[in-house]
């Protein structure tokens, strides 16, 4: 099975959900499994929402790149924004704290199989198996 998508929308909410939910559907053609099909949803909303809050800080005119790859078994999702990027050390989240800050990330990192943040990138990966 092979799946290859870029893409990129603008900071905005709104055209945020139509982009995400535009994707799912090229993907409902290509993966059955609803828990994977949730799962790739949660995935995509917490890297693509958090580009525009924290990334772009919701600036409409700075936008987030998208690019998703089925090869195989494996889904490989990249995420870019223009901001300053993040550095952020997922063993330092203290859940019991209850900051939303790093959150979204702690999630992506539980649904994926591999998870590496470059700067202002991150990328998700994985296995359908």
């Amino acid at each position: 099975m092979s799946f290859k998508f870029k893409g990129s929308v603008c900071s905005d909410l709104d055209d945020i959900k139509i982009f995400i939910q535009d994707i799912l559907d090229k993907l409902d053609d290509f993966i059955k499994d609803e828990n994977l099909m949730f799962d790739l949803k949660l995935i995509l909303n917490e890297l693509v929402i958090n580009s525009v809050i924290h990334g772009n800080k919701c600036n409409k005119n700075k936008c987030v790149n998208l690019y998703l790859e089925i090869v195989g078994d494996t889904i490989r999702i990249e995420v870019s924004d223009e901001g300053q990027g993040v550095d952020f050390d997922i063993d330092s989240y203290k859940p019991e704290e209850l900051k939303c800050c790093g959150r979204g990330l702690v999630i992506v990192d539980g649904l994926s199989d591999e998870m590496y943040i470059d700067n202002n990138r991150v990328i998700a990966v994985k296995h359908m198996s």
